[in-house]
């Protein structure tokens, strides 16, 4: 039975408790925490954690954090409020899905939202599968950049919450970077671009990567696939990120194979 099935049929609930069954439960209109009292979260340790559940709580985590990304500078955009659907629409929800993302989102948004306690959750259900907490924050970073502008609430926000689950400075300043070019080389028109901005795009590409045009093709190449490899659907999916999300990491595989083409061609001419 998938994730979603065992959180309609509220067997998951033995097992998702703490903050994120208590948001889950609330967007669904039902308590995960019914019977339960007195368990701890801790009291689940990590190896023992399934799949199903980490992908309910990747999927509660990424859209109530979101609410609160996008509340972060006292005001929730329409551009945010569309890349939140923008999200739901690419992991093609049902109507059931939709409405508890959307509850979900809107929870996060309130004032007394306790980001701190379902963070801290959500990265002990995770444990050591880092790449389920980058491709996390790749997602909230992409909805604090959605309007061409990130605020300084939002920055701090995002920071802490980078910091909460387990991330250095430095990770977050080089993954905030690699974000904000990828939405400028999709601007730039990706591996295609007009030669008006394809010296822009070269240059967006390259920190795409994480890389600049003084490295040689060895470290491109290696840089290439170290991300392919921790964006791979098939292999975040075995981890832990929800069925219905493979096509948010498909793109980000597309996004990252057009920036190394277009990189590799231009070192051809």
């Amino acid at each position: 039975m998938s994730w979603w099935g065992k959180v309609i049929g509220s067997t998951l609930g033995f097992v998702l408790v703490g903050p994120l069954g208590a948001l889950l439960g609330a967007a669904l209109g039902h308590s995960f925490d019914k019977g339960l009292k007195g368990l701890d979260t801790a009291s689940f340790g990590v190896g023992g954690a399934d799949q199903e559940r980490i992908q309910a709580a990747f999927f509660t985590a990424t859209f109530s954090i979101m609410g609160k990304v996008a509340k972060a500078d006292g005001i929730v955009s329409e551009t945010e409020i569309q890349v939140a659907r923008q999200t739901m629409e690419k992991m093609q929800l049902n109507e059931a899905q939709k409405s508890a993302a959307i509850n979900l989102f809107n929870q996060g948004k309130e004032t007394d939202f306790d980001y701190k306690s379902v963070l801290e959750q959500f990265r002990h259900e995770c444990g050591r599968r880092t790449d389920l907490l980058r491709i996390f924050m790749e997602i909230q970073l992409s909805t604090a950049l959605a309007d061409n502008e990130l605020h300084l609430e939002e920055q701090r926000l995002l920071l802490k919450v980078a910091e909460l689950l387990g991330f250095k400075r430095r990770h977050f300043e080089e993954l905030l970077a690699m974000m904000t070019a990828q939405q400028r080389y999709s601007q730039f028109g990706g591996n295609h671009p007009s030669k008006a901005t394809e010296k822009q795009s070269i240059e967006q590409a390259y920190k795409v990567l994480g890389m600049t045009p003084e490295c040689n093709d060895a470290e491109l190449k290696k840089a290439y696939r170290r991300l392919i490899s921790q964006h791979h659907p098939d292999k975040l999916v075995s981890k832990g990120l929800p069925e219905e999300m493979m096509k948010i990491a498909t793109e980000k595989t597309r996004e990252i194979k057009d920036a190394y083409e277009q990189i590799k061609h231009y070192r051809s001419k």
